[in-house]
């Protein structure tokens, strides 16, 4: 996790503590004891799939007895209950910081900022990218509701108001269906940064390539959006 991230953690988990997805013995540990844990739940989520998530196999990636994790958690599923809300806080959170920004620059920048800063960010993030990974495209129902839809959510709702934002700058032509671009552009940088951060999916979608880096794939995605929403003079034709 980055040092932002780690910075904040102390108050999610004295929150979570208050709210019971949490005690206090494990609130009371040091911070990379914390996150040692929380990414050990995470990681071994991923591979092992939520429900036959193995508290053994927990411990031993955290460096912790079994016995410490059943003084910080109640049983296995609010284990795993705990390290998905705390993640999904913490990432909807800092998306939310980041909205003004994005949603202030012109479309074409806005779009930019928006992909790359998004793959960078999650690339820091590995314990969770893998376990929201196998949720979002191996379809598992324990965590679609938890998991995906909330981080999706807030995905979409940036995207919509980067959109939006452009709209009342007359970047974007008024007669664009808002919603059903918001969503297009929403499937389309989800396609293409996913496949920069999960290699097995750009085996299938073919976004990059030795052949074609990723600045290249990055302009040609925002002028493909520019050209079908933009006014005529945001993409040099006179209006």
């Amino acid at each position: 996790m980055s040092d932002e991230i780690l910075n904040h953690i102390p108050a999610y988990i004295r929150k979570l503590e208050e709210e019971g997805w949490v005690t206090r013995t494990f609130r009371r540990l040091d911070p990379p004891r914390q996150i040692a844990v929380i990414e050990a739940i995470l990681i071994e989520a991923a591979h092992a799939g939520p429900s036959s998530l193995n508290i053994k196999k927990v411990a031993q990636r955290a460096g912790v007895s079994v016995g410490s994790l059943y003084t910080y958690f109640p049983d296995r599923d609010g284990m795993l209950a705990f390290a998905v809300e705390l993640s999904v806080r913490i990432i909807n959170d800092s998306f939310n910081e980041y909205r003004p920004y994005l949603s202030s620059l012109p479309l074409r920048e806005a779009l930019k900022a928006y992909l790359i800063g998004g793959v960078e960010w999650s690339t820091a993030q590995a314990g969770f990218l893998r376990l929201f990974a196998r949720a979002a495209y191996q379809g598992d129902p324990e965590l679609a509701e938890t998991l995906v839809k909330p981080i999706a959510n807030t995905l979409l709702d940036m995207v919509r108001e980067i959109l939006q934002q452009a709209i009342l700058r007359r970047e974007i032509r008024p007669d664009v269906d808002l919603e059903a671009a918001s969503r297009l552009v929403h499937a389309l940088t989800i396609a293409a940064g996913d496949s920069l951060l999960l290699p097995y999916l750009n085996h299938y979608f073919q976004v990059t390539s030795q052949e074609l880096p990723i600045e290249r794939m990055v302009e040609a995605l925002v002028e493909l959006i520019c050209q079908g929403i933009a006014t005529a003079n945001q993409h040099g034709v006179s209006p």
